[in-house]
């Protein structure tokens, strides 16, 4: 019997011929990465100190942190906290990261998303990964037990198939997409599986639309999500590669919990309306089309590429953001943020009344800028539950960089294709 790309990687993590789902098995990933992150990375590192008498760890390499959260403000207790989390990976000789971009898109542009490779992380979104033929798993507070015993027990899960075809229309990308499967599988429809793009419609995803699918695979259920490496996610691995790497790939015969057919070209602007992305909250971007913002936002570990930041360009050149509306763009990583400059895209944003931050987690969760109540947002980033960005008395309201940033330009949620004729 074939197996997956998962069970695959999973195997070689522990150290098998191969691994069966629903199995629980220690696995030594390649990497465990964290960002430092009050009452997470600061208490991880003391537990492994003084808890479990850890003072040198033997292989350090595996062990990466990035500073790219609380990053805006530049206060004392922003110094503080980022302080601590550079004592520590000094003390213990960790690879630290700091103000790079967001973790989980400059972890692919530092090498160590690459084909085959396990990595774990106690964000979900590290799923993003999985666009290079890598597993990223979010295992949570978990990750206490690869810091101190460089392996960490999971359940292999099975995988669920996703045939793509088509391609994605005018003013649709990746976000509409993992939004179409939410409303048609449930918010719990990949529970405690892989999801494993395939099919010519995955094909001709760019790797950035791919990164932005796989990072929102938790609010599916997943575990995690992955594509087969192909062509383009084995020359972006050899371009970024710090150390040799061997590609895997699921056999024809592997074995799917289920299989689910999606043809690109016939999805629609999607928004997700406030409270969270279950099923019930999605719905096509048109029948919302009276609903007034006041704030837009286009960023985060899952739409702040330089498609993303292309897409809005496209939509705002020529145009200016309405009156009373205040569109916060924050590139992915500062590698996008010096493209997106190059190809001028910052300036014609700029140019539409758009504010550009660096890049950094702030603005996804309220850190900087939040709403205040009774504010309206549409934003790109990857939770719309309340309080996310600010006031519990806000609603954010969820879209491509596309459809946000058409709204923008209207002054209320439109469907991007609108505003393009």
């Amino acid at each position: 019997m074939g197996r997956t790309i998962t069970e695959k990687i999973l195997a070689r993590a522990a150290g098998r011929a191969e691994v069966t789902p629903g199995q629980n098995l220690p696995f030594a990933p390649d990497h465990m990465i964290a960002y430092d992150f009050p009452g997470y990375t600061d208490v991880m590192f003391r537990q492994m100190h003084d808890d479990f008498g850890i003072r040198e760890l033997s292989d350090p390499e595996r062990y990466v942190v990035f500073i790219d959260h609380m990053l805006t403000k530049g206060d004392t207790k922003e110094r503080d906290i980022h302080q601590v989390t550079r004592d520590w990976c000094d003390f213990y000789g960790v690879t630290l990261h700091e103000a790079r971009g967001i973790g989980h898109q400059v972890a692919a542009e530092y090498g160590y998303a690459l084909p085959g490779r396990f990595l774990i992380h106690f964000d979900g979104h590290i799923s993003g990964l999985g666009a290079f033929g890598a597993l990223g798993w979010g295992v949570r507070r978990d990750l206490l037990e690869g810091w101190v015993t460089g392996r960490i027990h999971l359940d292999v899960p099975a995988s669920v198939r996703f045939e793509l075809t088509g391609a994605f229309p005018d003013g649709v990308d990746n976000r509409d997409l993992i939004h179409a499967i939410i409303a048609r599988l449930g918010a719990d429809g990949c529970s405690h599986q892989v999801m494993e793009f395939t099919g010519p419609g995955a094909a001709s995803m760019s790797i950035g639309r791919r990164q932005g699918l796989c990072g929102m695979a938790m609010f599916t259920g997943a575990v995690s999500a992955i594509f087969n490496p192909d062509e383009a996610a084995l020359a972006y691995a050899r371009d970024h590669a710090r150390t040799e790497f061997a590609p895997l790939s699921s056999d024809p015969d592997a074995e799917y919990s289920s299989t689910h057919a999606f043809d690109l070209s016939e999805l629609a602007p999607q928004v997700v309306l406030p409270g969270s992305a279950r099923a019930d909250n999605t719905t096509d971007a048109a029948s919302v089309g009276d609903t007034a913002i006041t704030k837009a936002f286009i960023g985060s570990c899952a739409s702040g590429r330089i498609e993303d930041i292309r897409a809005a360009a496209d939509v705002l050149r020529g145009r200016k953001v309405a009156s009373g509306v205040r569109l916060n763009v924050v590139p992915t990583s500062k590698e996008i943020h010096r493209q997106a400059e190059e190809e001028g895209l910052l300036d014609t944003l700029r140019d539409a009344g758009a504010d550009i931050a660096t890049s950094s987690c702030d603005f996804c969760f309220g850190y900087q800028k939040p709403l205040g109540a009774g504010e309206n947002c549409i934003s790109t980033g990857v939770l719309n539950i309340s309080g996310r960005m600010g006031s519990t008395d806000a609603n954010i309201y969820m879209g491509s960089a596309y459809t946000v940033a058409a709204s923008a330009i209207t002054g209320h949620i439109t469907d991007p294709r609108e505003v393009r004729r």
